[in-house]
C-alpha cells in the first residue's frame, strides 16, 4: 500500500463507485469485497486501520458457544461457516486453538459435553477437532495451573484464534492489491449532496491539513461504534441505534497458563463467559461486557473490570494474578444494536443494514468472525442502490496473504521502515500497537521502544525533531493508560 498513490488518485478527481467510511474489520472487508468485484473503491479511515475496536478483541474466530445457551443455533452455525472460510483463506493468520471447560460435577460434565457436541454438529464437519470429555487427570495435564480442588474433569473443544490487527492490515493490503484505494488518518468531514441525494464526501488529510472532495455513487458507513456520529453528517437529528458495551482484557505472563490449551469458564458470577488464552507467549484474560454511556476514542478498562477479571482468574488458577502481574490492559467498544431494554451481555452480534432517505448505507453490529459476510451483504445492497453492474462476491474463496511483518515483539529499525513504506504506518502508535503488538503485550516495553521507533519514522517521512518528541510524549501517555 502506498499512501501517496492514494492521494494522487484523489487529486486526479476520480469518481468512485463505492466510498467506504471506516477502516475496521467490516469496512476493510467491504473494501476488499467491492474492489475484488471490480468496483472503483475508496476507503477512508480517520485514524489508523483497526485502531478502534477491531484491534482490541478477544482474538477469537468462533461461533459463540454462549449463543447456544441463548437458543440461537442458526447464528452459531453461520459464524462457524465463516470460521471455516477464515481458517482456509488466511491460514497464516487464523489457526485452531483447543479450549477446556473445567467441570465440577457429573451434571456439568453431561451438560457441557452435550452442548459442545451440538457445537461440533453445527460446524457441519468442519470442526478442527471434535469435542471430548476428559478425566480429571487429563484436564490437569492439559492445564497444569488449574486449581485441582473440586475438579472432576473437563470438556475439550476447538475454535479459532487470530491476531486481529494483523488480519486487518492483511485485508487492507488485499483490497489494495485488488485495485482499491485506502487512506488512513483521513476523516470524512462532510457529505456532498445534490438534489437531496448523497453524491460524495469531503475528507481531510490529517498529515497536511489538505482537503479533498471525493465523488461517489454510494457511500457505506462502516464506522462501528461511531456509526451514529457519522449518520449525523447526513441527518443531524438522527436517533441513536447503538447500545455500545465495553469489553476489557488484561495480559499476564505466560507462567499463569503455560500449556497450549486455553481455558473457558462458561458462567461467571454475573453470567459472563471468561477466557484465558495463550497469545504471543502471554496469557490474554477476558472479557467483560459493561454498558457504557459515552463513546470515546481511547477507552480504558474500568477498575472494577480489572478486578473482576483478576478475581475470577484467582478462583481457577493455582496462583492468583494481581495488578502487579498485568503487562497490559485494554478495552474495546462493541457496536451492539439496540433491542429494547436488554442488557449488553444479552445482545447478540447480529448486523443490520439501514439506508437513509439521502442514500447513506449504514451497517452496524456484528463481530470479527462474521465481518466477511457482513461486507458481502452491505456491498450487495450498496451495488443495487447505486445501480452498479451486478457482480458476485468473491471473498468466500479469496486468499488473504499473510502480511510481511511479525505480529509481536519490539520491532527492529528495518521492520519499522518497512511498515511505513508498505503498510501506511504513520505514527509510533501505528507501529507499536498494530503493526507489531507490543503495546498490547507489554506496555512498559512499548514505552521504552518509542524513541527509537519515532526516529526511524521521522527519517522515513522527513519529520522534524519536534515531531519526534511529540510522538514519544503522546505514545508514552497512551502506554501508561494500558497499565492498571
Amino acid at each position: 500500500m502506498n499512501r501517496s498513490a492514494a492521494i494522487a488518485r484523489l487529486r486526479a478527481g476520480e469518481t468512485w463507485d463505492v466510498l467506504i467510511a471506516g477502516g475496521g474489520a467490516t469496512g476493510l472487508y467491504a473494501a476488499l469485497d467491492a474492489a475484488s468485484r471490480g468496483y472503483r473503491t475508496l476507503l477512508l479511515e480517520r485514524g489508523d486501520f483497526a485502531s478502534g475496536t477491531s484491534s482490541r478483541s478477544s482474538k477469537l474466530i468462533h461461533g459463540g458457544v454462549r449463543y447456544l445457551r441463548q437458543g440461537r443455533p442458526g447464528f452459531v452455525r453461520a459464524a462457524l461457516f465463516e470460521r471455516t472460510l477464515l481458517l482456509r483463506n488466511a491460514p497464516d493468520l487464523v489457526h485452531p486453538r483447543d479450549f477446556i471447560v473445567p467441570v465440577y460435577s457429573a451434571w456439568e460434565k453431561f451438560f457441557y459435553g452435550t452442548g459442545l457436541k451440538c457445537y461440533d454438529l453445527l460446524a457441519r464437519g468442519h470442526q478442527p477437532q471434535s469435542s471430548r470429555v476428559l478425566s480429571r487427570a487429563e484436564t490437569l495435564a492439559a492445564v497444569p495451573t488449574l486449581q485441582p480442588g473440586r475438579l472432576t474433569g473437563g470438556v475439550r473443544y476447538s475454535d479459532g484464534q487470530f491476531d486481529d490487527a494483523a488480519l486487518a492490515v492483511a485485508v487492507a493490503c488485499a483490497a489494495w492489491t485488488n485495485g482499491g484505494a485506502l487512506l488512513n488518518h483521513a476523516p470524512v468531514t462532510a457529505l456532498i449532496k445534490t438534489g437531496g441525494r448523497i453524491r460524495g464526501a469531503v475528507l481531510r488529510d490529517e498529515e497536511t491539513g489538505e482537503t479533498f472532495e471525493a465523488g461517489a455513487r454510494i457511500i457505506v458507513n462502516a464506522t462501528g461504534v461511531f456509526a451514529d456520529e457519522f449518520r449525523r453528517l447526513d441527518e443531524p437529528g438522527a436517533a441513536p441505534t447503538l447500545a455500545p458495551s465495553q469489553g476489557a482484557h488484561v495480559v499476564l505472563p505466560r507462567e499463569f497458563l503455560p500449556g497450549e490449551t486455553a481455558l473457558m469458564i462458561p458462567k461467571t458470577s454475573d453470567g459472563r463467559v471468561l477466557f484465558a488464552i495463550p497469545w504471543h507467549d502471554r496469557v490474554l484474560l477476558g472479557t467483560t461486557d459493561t454498558e457504557v454511556k459515552e463513546i470515546v476514542r481511547e477507552p480504558v478498562p474500568f477498575a472494577e473490570e480489572v478486578d473482576f477479571l483478576l478475581g475470577h482468574a484467582a478462583r481457577y488458577l493455582t496462583r492468583a494474578p494481581t495488578r502487579a502481574d498485568v503487562l497490559s490492559a485494554f478495552a474495546g467498544l462493541r457496536p451492539l444494536v439496540k433491542t429494547g431494554s436488554s442488557p449488553a451481555r444479552a445482545l447478540a452480534r447480529d448486523h443490520i443494514i439501514g439506508v437513509s432517505p439521502a442514500g447513506l448505507v449504514t451497517i452496524t453490529g456484528g463481530k470479527w468472525t462474521t465481518a466477511r459476510k457482513m461486507a458481502e451483504d452491505v456491498i450487495n445492497r450498496a451495488a443495487d442502490l447505486a445501480g452498479l453492474p451486478a457482480r458476485p462476491c468473491r471473498t468466500a474463496a479469496l486468499p488473504v496473504p499473510s502480511p510481511f511483518f511479525p505480529t509481536a515483539g519490539v520491532p527492529d529499525d528495518a521492520f519499522v521502515a518497512a511498515a511505513v513504506r508498505e503498510t501506511m504506518a504513520r505514527t509510533v502508535e501505528d507501529v507499536l500497537a498494530r503493526r507489531s503488538r507490543v503495546l498490547f503485550l507489554d506496555a512498559r516495553a512499548a514505552a521504552g521502544a518509542a524513541p527509537r521507533v519515532a526516529a526511524v519514522i521521522a527519517q522515513a517521512l522527513a519529520r522534524p525533531a519536534a515531531w519526534q518528541l511529540a510522538q514519544v510524549e503522546s505514545f508514552r501517555a497512551l502506554a501508561a493508560r494500558h497499565l492498571p
